[in-house]
């Protein structure tokens, strides 16, 4: 096998095993201390990797598959939080349970009385559930006291949290979330392959150019890059604060299905620029709708809260930061790659035919979820 045909299977069976990545999954903790309770949603499908929900295989929950499994599904929630206070774990007596809806579908919604030792209030919450599973499973967590609210988020390597103070200071949640954005940059491959592709053109070499002695610097390119990234965040940024302060929302399944159309729609406008060589018109029309998806992780959450103003301005700045250090690392490697061969010719094409093809199995997959 040569060389050039060696790396294109490599490079297919890449974006083979990309294609079939899941999206990270959310849960939602509502702490209320003032009344001692907490309530809990989970995504039907994110519980159906722990309980038998699907009695007839037909990749449909309807609620009397639900209403069959209530004991192993609350069961199974309440072994995964645990609330403790100054003498001891506390119990969590059942109020109520049922659906609730979230941008991405139907959940399991539960709600508990925290009853701890001596009628204290709980100072820790610790949270497993799934982390076994899906490493980039997180519970998002709303916390109340008083008239402050504040967020947190629970991840494998931060499982618990610190209700003691009651809600957290503005700097705790604004680097909570700066942490996540730059997370949910780093594993959001839709995302990643969008950026890639409006990255490809600047490296792209014109050969009449060169030879005239006329090709671009590097500093050129780089200034252009920096302008399709500028407005791939202005873009994004908009639509993240419209839609996670719930003036603009649009159902998920349409926006994830438009973001996976849109890096297929990016990735031929490379080779063909049926929508024009003005990249950073490009990145800024993709970029709202993108902006959407962001939004989808701090939307169903931070409806009214206080310092909300901060968890939007930390995640949306890691997401910049994961985005930047994504470019800070890649640019500089495609750009002196372009001055081979083979790249233009073979690598760049079979980059793109990888893209297209990954993207638009994303289209179907989430088309039939609309």
């Amino acid at each position: 096998m040569s060389a050039k045909k060696l790396l294109a299977v490599l490079i297919m069976a890449t974006f083979a095993s990309i294609a079939f990545a899941h999206k990270a999954s959310d849960s939602f903790l509502y702490v209320d201390m003032d009344a001692s309770e907490i309530r809990f949603d989970i995504a039907l499908r994110d519980l159906a990797l722990l309980v038998p929900l699907d009695a007839n295989g037909d990749q449909r929950i309807t609620g009397q598959e639900l209403r069959a499994q209530r004991t192993l599904a609350t069961q199974a929630v309440e072994n995964a939080i645990t609330l403790t206070g100054e003498q001891g774990v506390c119990k969590l007596r059942g109020l109520a349970w049922g659906l609730s809806s979230h941008s991405d579908g139907p959940y399991l919604a539960t709600q508990y009385q925290v009853d701890c030792p001596n009628g204290e209030l709980p100072e820790q919450i610790e949270y497993s559930l799934l982390f076994d599973q899906d490493s980039l499973h997180r519970g998002l967590v709303q916390i109340t006291s008083g008239e402050a609210q504040s967020l947190a988020v629970l991840a494998p390597d931060r499982q618990t949290v610190d209700l003691a103070g009651g809600a957290a200071g503005p700097w705790s949640t604004f680097t909570t979330f700066l942490r996540e954005g730059v997370i949910h940059l780093l594993i959001g491959l839709d995302h990643m392959l969008f950026l890639l592709v409006l990255v490809l053109p600047a490296t792209l070499i014109i050969r009449r150019q060169s030879n005239q002695g006329t090709a671009r610097s590097f500093k050129s390119r780089l200034l252009q890059l920096a302008g399709i990234v500028t407005a791939f965040t202005v873009a994004h940024s908009i639509t993240l604060a419209l839609s996670a302060l719930n003036i603009v929302r649009l159902p998920i399944a349409w926006v994830e299905t438009v973001i996976a159309f849109s890096i297929a729609a990016a990735a031929l406008n490379v080779a063909w620029p049926f929508m024009g060589r003005k990249t950073w018109k490009l990145a800024f029309a993709f970029g709202l709708i993108h902006g959407f998806g962001f939004a989808s992780v701090l939307g169903d959450l931070t409806g009214g809260v206080s310092n909300l103003a901060l968890a939007l301005a930390g995640f949306n700045l890691g997401v910049e930061f994961g985005q930047l250090g994504l470019l800070i690392i890649g640019f500089p490697l495609l750009y002196a790659m372009a001055h081979v061969r083979a790249y233009q010719r073979f690598i760049v094409p079979l980059i793109l035919m990888g893209v297209g093809t990954v993207s638009l199995m994303w289209v179907a997959e989430r088309a039939g979820a609309i």
